[in-house]
């Protein structure tokens, strides 16, 4: 359901996130498939199989420098988390975020699953609107105008709002008229930097971690490889003896 829901208000023209994952899945079932009975069975045309595709493809991503990049995403979106996708193709995901957190912010009492992700995001990122809280006047219910008849009106989410370690209950209201005073003394409320921003410092951050997975899965691919082969090479040795 919320996969339903996130490709309703995302710039990917209708394609539903779901089979993302079924393709995923059932490529990664067949090539699990080859070289687990291959290795089992001794059967040579499966392990073979499997040690060619995964070799194919790394060589196909590595084959022309100019759209390595390009490739390398494609290939992450197979194996590695959203944050893996982000770095390897930092620009895309960074339009998809904007747009994705303005059309939600339209939604945001719409639909109590996407009014709970932007809530996390914010809260994570202590952020507040794409760039920056203004972005909630694009709500019917935050916006400024004076004809809004909304107890909310120039405020924001509670998610918005720092924290205190002091109160033990969460405060909902605490964003309501934020948005009436200077910026300056907003800031003592409630987070002014937009989350486009804050994702990109994150990913600035975790580097070195996000780089470190991407290396650590390719040596395993290698691995993997390696290992088929050997197999191959041994099982064909001792048919050689018969």
């Amino acid at each position: 359901g919320v996969l339903s829901n996130i490709s309703s208000i995302t710039d990917l023209g209708g394609f539903d996130p779901v089979w993302l994952f079924i393709v995923v899945g059932g490529v990664m079932f067949i090539l699990g498939f080859a070289g687990c009975i291959g290795a089992l069975r001794e059967n040579t045309a499966l392990l073979k199989f499997d040690a060619f595709t995964v070799k194919r493809i790394r060589e196909h991503l590595g084959a022309n420098p100019a759209v390595r990049l390009h490739r390398r995403k494609t290939a992450v979106a197979f194996k590695l988390t959203a944050g893996i996708l982000a770095f390897a193709f930092k620009d895309w995901i960074k339009d998809q975020l904007n747009f994705f957190i303005n059309n939600n912010v339209k939604a945001y009492r719409d639909d109590i699953d996407l009014q709970n992700l932007i809530d996390f995001a914010q809260d994570y990122w202590s952020c507040c609107g794409a760039h920056g809280p203004n972005d909630w006047n694009l709500n019917i219910y935050f916006n400024c105008t004076e004809m809004n008849p909304s107890r909310e009106r120039c405020g924001v989410p509670f998610s918005c709002c720092v924290k205190d370690p002091a109160e033990d209950v969460l405060n909902t209201q605490c964003g309501y008229d934020v948005r009436l005073q200077v910026e300056l003394d907003q800031q003592k409320y409630i987070y002014t930097k937009g989350c486009v921003g804050q994702f990109e410092k994150w990913l600035q951050d975790n580097l070195i971690v996000v780089a470190g997975i991407f290396v650590g899965i390719a040596l395993l691919q290698i691995f993997g490889i390696c290992l088929a082969q050997n197999l191959v090479s041994d099982i064909k040795a001792v048919k050689a003896n018969w």
